[in-house]
């Protein structure tokens, strides 16, 4: 839970899903991208502002599809972690206890300022590849942005351990996923590669901390950035997606322009 203040590199162009729409208002969405981890506590509250400016976005007329990515903080970290979130960061980032706790109430008091309750007293500190291959999975059958929402809740609100295929096959039916197959597809690791994949595009784009956000293929803005800075972001993506064809296809060419905040490249403090 770091705050580095590092400076994001340039990022190309993702790959993207299609994405079917009806409306004709929302014909042409803004494509966002969002690399991130369940137990990342700096991704759930950008997940609430970002959606904040989303919210305002579509207020205006416009639309937004997001696909998110996987992105492991700590992949070393095994299932059971035998301690608490309170020892594995001062373990993990090399500070003493009375500091790790110190970093937990700040950024659960960050938290509780965007709607969002943290209890590091029940958190399962746990391997997370599991569930980004459940997030994966619930992209495969449509419900990929309520499974994220819900397992975020589990992991820091409600304290369910999120690296046990149980638990998350329960929490897939929670968002009406079918348990069985869910069940199976993580037992085959189905969508490992997927993870993989994301991963590796991480590693591409030069991605070091999360949350990380690519929109329109060409802008990348890290962090847990205030609501008005990711609709200006939405905003200043539209225009430029909405001008000349020639325009908009020399745009996309470029490398991003990328911005950094606070709490850019912080390791997860559970």
């Amino acid at each position: 839970m770091s705050n580095p203040n590092t400076s994001n590199p340039a990022v190309n162009s993702p790959t993207t899903s299609p994405v079917a729409v009806s409306d004709p208002a929302a014909s042409n969405p803004i494509d966002v991208q969002v690399w991130s981890d369940v137990q990342c506590p700096w991704c759930y509250i950008g997940k609430r502002k970002f959606g904040a400016a989303v919210a305002e976005f579509e207020a205006t007329g416009g639309a937004v599809t997001v696909t998110y990515r996987s992105f492991e903080l700590a992949p070393d970290t095994p299932v059971d972690f035998a301690g608490t979130p309170i020892e594995y960061l001062s373990q993990r980032k090399g500070v003493s206890p009375e500091q790790a706790q110190q970093m937990v109430d700040r950024v659960s008091e960050v938290a509780s300022s965007v709607g969002l309750e943290y209890h590091y007293d029940r958190i399962h500190q746990t391997n997370t590849v599991l569930a980004h291959e459940l997030l994966h999975f619930g992209k495969a059958h449509g419900r990929q942005v309520e499974l994220k929402e819900r397992l975020l809740r589990a992991y820091f609100t409600e304290g369910r351990h999120i690296g046990l295929a149980d638990e998350l096959v329960a929490l897939a039916a929670e968002v009406g996923l079918d348990a069985t197959a869910a069940r199976t597809a993580l037992a085959e690791h189905t969508f490992l590669p997927d993870v993989k994949a994301d991963m590796a595009q991480a590693r591409q784009f030069g991605i070091q901390g999360v949350p990380f956000f690519v929109i329109e293929q060409k802008y990348g803005i890290s962090g847990a950035q205030d609501s008005a800075s990711f609709f200006a972001a939405l905003q200043q993506a539209a225009a430029e997606r909405d001008a000349t064809p020639a325009d908009s296809t020399s745009a996309e060419s470029t490398s991003a322009e990328s911005t950094s905040t606070e709490s850019t490249s912080t390791e997860q403090s559970s």
